[in-house]
């Protein structure tokens, strides 16, 4: 029997199309992979990868049995989940995963609605860590990335909002009171670093940094966006983070929209195939964008 383990690999290294970045991906090291490729190999007679200069590429056999795989681990994890289920006694389960700022903005609301749809429903909600380099791993993830992420492989998604960046600014700043601001303009600045982890909300800021020609220079950290904002109150320095993520400003602080570029963050919603047919994830996906819609955690 061909290890699911080892396919899980597969699939990773197809959809990222290196071994390195499958690593990251599964937290393993680079050459784990590796040797669970080679084992891979041995274990079904084919030629799945060869070497392509520093890198390697995935054969016309290894792509069809990573297609193949995809469709058996997904098939495994729902049965994983059923087995789970009826070990606990449970009569339904479903997970959902979700980032700070879209728990503080939507979640509550989502989930308030479902246990009162679904009463017998056994909700599992996990603050995920997507953004700082982890993977998603609920039936429903509401995250932040592109649509390629490998970090979100393996599950169906939705497009829920396009979040722009705002910058948080002392209310006696020169540009407090502009309508929108030059993200250069901030060049300058004695900045305060939002989100310290190197992933993709970070990245979407500093890109656009890169585009106005500078490099931000942060002058304190920050483990989230509340507590960058009450730097700024105290005067430390500027922030820029999305929209969603001000909540409620304290006295003395003020956002204005960012231009010149306009950094974006793109929010999704995914399901994993194995619980797209649950009834209860179907109607978090529709509850979600009816908050979207009805303008729920907006900054303005």
């Amino acid at each position: 029997m061909i290890d699911l383990h080892r396919l899980r690999v597969l699939r990773s290294v197809a959809a990222t199309g290196s071994v390195n970045r499958a690593a990251t991906t599964l937290g393993y090291s680079p050459s784990a992979i590796s040797q669970q490729l080679t084992a891979l190999q041995r274990e079904t007679g084919l030629r799945l990868v060869e070497r392509q200069g520093r890198g390697i590429s995935i054969t016309a056999a290894g792509r069809a049995l990573a297609a193949e795989a995809e469709r058996v681990l997904d098939v495994v994890g729902g049965i994983d989940s059923l087995v789970g289920d009826l070990r606990s006694g449970r009569v339904g389960s479903l997970s959902i995963g979700y980032f700070a700022s879209a728990g503080t903005a939507w979640i509550p609301a989502v989930v308030g609605t479902l246990v009162e749809e679904y009463p017998d429903l056994r909700l599992d909600l996990r603050l995920n860590d997507i953004g700082a380099g982890g993977s998603a791993t609920a039936d429903v993830e509401v995250l932040v990335g592109g649509t390629h992420d490998p970090a979100i492989e393996g599950y169906r998604l939705w497009h829920l909002l396009d979040d722009p960046y705002v910058a948080v600014l002392p209310a006696g700043h020169a540009a407090a009171g502009a309508a929108t601001l030059a993200l250069g303009s901030l060049a300058a600045e004695r900045w305060v670093n939002s989100d310290p982890h190197e992933g993709y909300c970070r990245q979407v800021m500093l890109d656009a940094c890169a585009q106005a020609g500078f490099v931000p220079q942060f002058r304190v950290e920050a483990p989230e966006y509340a507590t960058a904002i009450a730097f700024v109150a105290a005067g430390v320095g500027v922030t820029v983070i999305p929209a969603l993520g001000v909540g409620v400003l304290p006295a003395g602080v003020v956002t204005v929209p960012v231009v010149e570029p306009a950094p974006v963050r793109r929010i999704l919603v995914g399901v994993r195939p194995a619980a797209e047919r649950h009834p209860a994830a179907q109607r978090a996906v529709e509850l979600l964008h009816a908050q979207v819609a009805a303008g729920a955690g907006s900054a303005d």
